[in-house]
Protein backbone atom coordinates (compact mmCIF):
# COMPACT_ATOMS: atom_id res chain seq x y z
CA UNK A 1 0.00 0.00 0.00
CA UNK A 2 1.24 3.15 -0.58
CA UNK A 3 -0.08 6.65 1.23
CA UNK A 4 1.16 10.16 0.12
CA UNK A 5 0.07 12.99 2.47
CA UNK A 6 0.21 16.02 1.80
CA UNK A 7 0.91 18.58 5.01
CA UNK A 8 2.33 22.00 5.63
CA UNK A 9 3.95 20.21 8.48
CA UNK A 10 5.97 16.88 7.18
CA UNK A 11 8.84 16.88 9.53
CA UNK A 12 5.79 16.08 12.33
CA UNK A 13 5.90 12.69 11.29
CA UNK A 14 8.82 11.53 11.46
CA UNK A 15 9.06 10.15 14.79
CA UNK A 16 5.40 8.55 14.09
CA UNK A 17 6.76 6.61 11.19
CA UNK A 18 10.07 5.70 12.21
CA UNK A 19 8.86 3.70 15.47
CA UNK A 20 7.21 0.40 16.23
CA UNK A 21 4.65 -1.08 13.63
CA UNK A 22 4.78 1.33 11.08
CA UNK A 23 8.95 1.34 10.68
CA UNK A 24 8.66 -2.62 10.40
CA UNK A 25 6.06 -2.60 7.78
CA UNK A 26 7.91 0.17 5.74
CA UNK A 27 10.97 -1.98 6.13
CA UNK A 28 9.00 -5.11 4.73
CA UNK A 29 7.87 -2.58 1.95
CA UNK A 30 4.34 -3.54 2.62
CA UNK A 31 3.59 0.52 3.25
CA UNK A 32 5.01 3.24 1.51
CA UNK A 33 4.74 6.67 2.91
CA UNK A 34 5.27 9.82 1.24
CA UNK A 35 4.98 13.31 2.31
CA UNK A 36 4.85 16.94 0.20
CA UNK A 37 4.66 19.71 1.64
CA UNK A 38 2.17 21.91 0.53
CA UNK A 39 4.24 25.13 0.55
CA UNK A 40 5.91 23.26 -2.35
CA UNK A 41 3.23 23.57 -4.98
CA UNK A 42 2.66 27.26 -4.17
CA UNK A 43 3.87 30.04 -7.15
CA UNK A 44 3.55 32.98 -4.58
CA UNK A 45 6.56 34.41 -2.80
CA UNK A 46 7.88 33.04 0.40
CA UNK A 47 5.99 29.90 -0.21
CA UNK A 48 2.96 31.75 0.46
CA UNK A 49 -0.20 29.18 0.90
CA UNK A 50 -3.04 30.60 3.06
CA UNK A 51 -4.56 34.05 2.74
CA UNK A 52 -8.05 36.10 4.39
CA UNK A 53 -11.12 34.75 4.25
CA UNK A 54 -13.21 36.70 1.51
CA UNK A 55 -16.45 38.34 3.46
CA UNK A 56 -13.89 38.67 6.78
CA UNK A 57 -13.67 37.02 10.12
CA UNK A 58 -10.46 35.83 12.24
CA UNK A 59 -7.94 33.32 10.80
CA UNK A 60 -6.56 32.17 7.69
CA UNK A 61 -8.18 30.16 4.55
CA UNK A 62 -5.56 27.73 2.90
CA UNK A 63 -6.00 29.04 -0.59
CA UNK A 64 -7.40 26.70 -3.77
CA UNK A 65 -4.16 26.66 -6.01
CA UNK A 66 -1.58 25.25 -4.32
CA UNK A 67 -3.54 21.91 -2.90
CA UNK A 68 -4.59 21.92 -6.83
CA UNK A 69 -1.20 22.13 -8.26
CA UNK A 70 -0.16 18.92 -5.26
CA UNK A 71 -3.12 16.82 -6.24
CA UNK A 72 -2.69 17.01 -9.74
CA UNK A 73 0.95 16.25 -9.46
CA UNK A 74 0.13 13.83 -7.47
CA UNK A 75 -2.63 12.09 -10.34
CA UNK A 76 -0.73 13.21 -13.37
CA UNK A 77 2.89 12.78 -12.46
CA UNK A 78 2.94 10.24 -10.13
CA UNK A 79 -0.11 8.55 -11.54
CA UNK A 80 -2.20 8.12 -8.44
CA UNK A 81 -5.42 9.47 -10.68
CA UNK A 82 -7.51 6.52 -9.13
CA UNK A 83 -5.88 6.86 -5.99
CA UNK A 84 -8.71 8.01 -2.97
CA UNK A 85 -8.45 10.88 -1.43
CA UNK A 86 -9.38 11.54 2.12
CA UNK A 87 -9.57 15.30 3.39
CA UNK A 88 -8.95 15.19 7.27
CA UNK A 89 -11.74 17.99 7.95
CA UNK A 90 -13.83 18.04 11.57
CA UNK A 91 -16.80 18.16 8.95
CA UNK A 92 -16.24 14.73 7.76
CA UNK A 93 -17.52 11.25 9.03
CA UNK A 94 -15.99 9.99 12.63
CA UNK A 95 -13.45 7.45 11.67
CA UNK A 96 -13.75 4.10 13.06
CA UNK A 97 -12.12 0.72 13.08
CA UNK A 98 -14.82 -0.05 10.14
CA UNK A 99 -13.48 3.04 7.82
CA UNK A 100 -10.05 1.54 8.71
CA UNK A 101 -10.61 -1.87 7.41
CA UNK A 102 -12.67 -0.39 4.21
CA UNK A 103 -9.35 2.14 3.65
CA UNK A 104 -7.35 -0.90 4.33
CA UNK A 105 -8.37 -3.06 1.25
CA UNK A 106 -7.02 0.29 -1.34
CA UNK A 107 -3.69 0.33 -3.34
CA UNK A 108 -3.07 3.96 -3.28
CA UNK A 109 -4.51 6.63 -0.07
CA UNK A 110 -3.74 11.16 -0.46
CA UNK A 111 -4.42 12.29 2.80
CA UNK A 112 -4.73 16.12 2.96
CA UNK A 113 -4.11 17.78 6.07
CA UNK A 114 -5.90 21.32 6.98
CA UNK A 115 -4.37 23.71 8.73
CA UNK A 116 -5.78 27.27 9.83
CA UNK A 117 -9.50 27.89 9.07
CA UNK A 118 -9.66 24.87 6.62
CA UNK A 119 -10.02 24.80 2.57
CA UNK A 120 -11.05 27.32 0.15
CA UNK A 121 -14.59 25.55 -0.90
CA UNK A 122 -13.66 25.11 -4.69
CA UNK A 123 -11.58 22.07 -3.58
CA UNK A 124 -13.96 20.17 -3.19
CA UNK A 125 -15.70 20.76 -5.93
CA UNK A 126 -12.58 19.99 -8.23
CA UNK A 127 -11.81 16.71 -6.58
CA UNK A 128 -13.84 13.75 -5.04
CA UNK A 129 -12.91 13.59 -1.32
CA UNK A 130 -13.76 11.36 1.52
CA UNK A 131 -13.61 13.46 4.26
CA UNK A 132 -12.91 12.13 7.89
CA UNK A 133 -12.90 13.49 10.92
CA UNK A 134 -11.53 11.50 14.00
CA UNK A 135 -14.10 13.47 16.49
CA UNK A 136 -15.96 16.63 17.89
CA UNK A 137 -13.09 18.20 18.89
CA UNK A 138 -10.54 21.09 17.41
CA UNK A 139 -6.93 20.68 16.35
CA UNK A 140 -4.72 22.42 15.27
CA UNK A 141 -4.08 20.50 12.06
CA UNK A 142 -5.07 17.71 9.91
CA UNK A 143 -1.53 15.78 11.20
CA UNK A 144 -2.74 13.79 14.06
CA UNK A 145 -5.61 12.57 12.26
CA UNK A 146 -3.65 11.65 9.44
CA UNK A 147 -1.01 9.92 11.86
CA UNK A 148 -3.91 8.28 13.26
CA UNK A 149 -5.55 6.86 10.06
CA UNK A 150 -2.01 5.83 8.70
CA UNK A 151 -1.58 3.63 12.41
CA UNK A 152 -5.10 2.05 11.82
CA UNK A 153 -4.68 1.25 8.86
CA UNK A 154 -0.90 0.48 8.29
CA UNK A 155 -1.78 -2.80 11.05
CA UNK A 156 -4.64 -3.95 8.45
CA UNK A 157 -2.56 -4.40 5.67
CA UNK A 158 -1.55 -8.08 5.07
CA UNK A 159 1.94 -9.07 6.76
CA UNK A 160 2.56 -5.89 8.51
CA UNK A 161 1.50 -7.44 12.08
CA UNK A 162 3.82 -10.58 13.36
CA UNK A 163 0.37 -12.20 13.69
CA UNK A 164 -2.46 -11.74 11.63
CA UNK A 165 -4.66 -13.05 14.33
CA UNK A 166 -3.36 -9.73 16.34
CA UNK A 167 -5.89 -7.45 14.06
CA UNK A 168 -8.79 -9.78 14.27
CA UNK A 169 -8.67 -9.67 17.93
CA UNK A 170 -8.41 -6.23 18.20
CA UNK A 171 -10.85 -4.06 20.03
CA UNK A 172 -13.69 -2.93 17.46
CA UNK A 173 -12.88 -5.28 15.42
CA UNK A 174 -15.93 -7.34 15.42
CA UNK A 175 -18.06 -4.08 17.30
CA UNK A 176 -17.02 -5.14 20.55
CA UNK A 177 -13.88 -4.62 22.83
CA UNK A 178 -11.55 -6.71 23.60
CA UNK A 179 -11.26 -9.25 26.49
CA UNK A 180 -8.66 -9.08 29.20
CA UNK A 181 -5.40 -9.94 28.98
CA UNK A 182 -2.76 -11.43 31.50
CA UNK A 183 0.88 -12.45 31.37
CA UNK A 184 2.83 -13.74 34.29
CA UNK A 185 3.60 -13.97 36.70
CA UNK A 186 0.37 -16.12 37.81
CA UNK A 187 -0.22 -13.99 41.25
CA UNK A 188 0.74 -10.18 41.70
CA UNK A 189 0.09 -8.80 44.84
CA UNK A 190 -2.48 -11.15 45.88
CA UNK A 191 -4.43 -10.75 41.92
CA UNK A 192 -4.47 -14.30 40.50
CA UNK A 193 -4.78 -14.95 36.80
CA UNK A 194 -7.81 -16.63 36.31
CA UNK A 195 -7.65 -20.40 36.42
CA UNK A 196 -9.03 -20.79 32.94
CA UNK A 197 -6.74 -19.29 30.88
CA UNK A 198 -4.27 -21.51 32.69
CA UNK A 199 -5.81 -24.55 31.80
CA UNK A 200 -4.75 -25.42 28.57
CA UNK A 201 -8.38 -26.08 27.24
CA UNK A 202 -8.63 -24.01 23.92
CA UNK A 203 -12.10 -24.21 23.78
CA UNK A 204 -13.10 -23.06 27.38
CA UNK A 205 -10.28 -20.08 27.00
CA UNK A 206 -12.21 -19.09 23.83
CA UNK A 207 -15.72 -19.16 25.49
CA UNK A 208 -14.36 -17.21 28.47
CA UNK A 209 -12.48 -14.60 26.21
CA UNK A 210 -15.74 -14.25 24.53
CA UNK A 211 -17.92 -13.79 27.56
CA UNK A 212 -15.82 -11.47 29.21
CA UNK A 213 -15.58 -9.36 25.63
CA UNK A 214 -19.19 -9.13 25.53
CA UNK A 215 -19.37 -8.38 29.53
CA UNK A 216 -16.56 -5.19 28.85
CA UNK A 217 -18.31 -3.64 25.81
CA UNK A 218 -21.77 -4.01 27.74
CA UNK A 219 -19.98 -2.15 30.88
CA UNK A 220 -18.08 0.54 29.01
CA UNK A 221 -19.23 0.74 25.47
CA UNK A 222 -22.73 -0.50 25.51
CA UNK A 223 -23.47 1.72 22.15
CA UNK A 224 -20.96 -0.74 20.02
CA UNK A 225 -24.49 -3.42 20.72
CA UNK A 226 -26.57 -1.47 18.21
Amino acid sequence: MRIDVITLFPEMFAGVLSESILRIGREKGLIDIRLHNLRDFTVLKHKKVDDRPFGGGPGMVLMAAPVYNALKHLEDKEGLKTARKIMLTPQGRTFSQKIAEDLSKEQNLILLCGHYEGFDERILELFEFDEISVGDYVLSGGELPAMTIIDAVSRLVPGVLGNPLSAEQDSFSANKLDFPQYTRPEDFRGLKVPAVLLSGDHKKIAEWRRHRAEQKTMLKRRDLLK
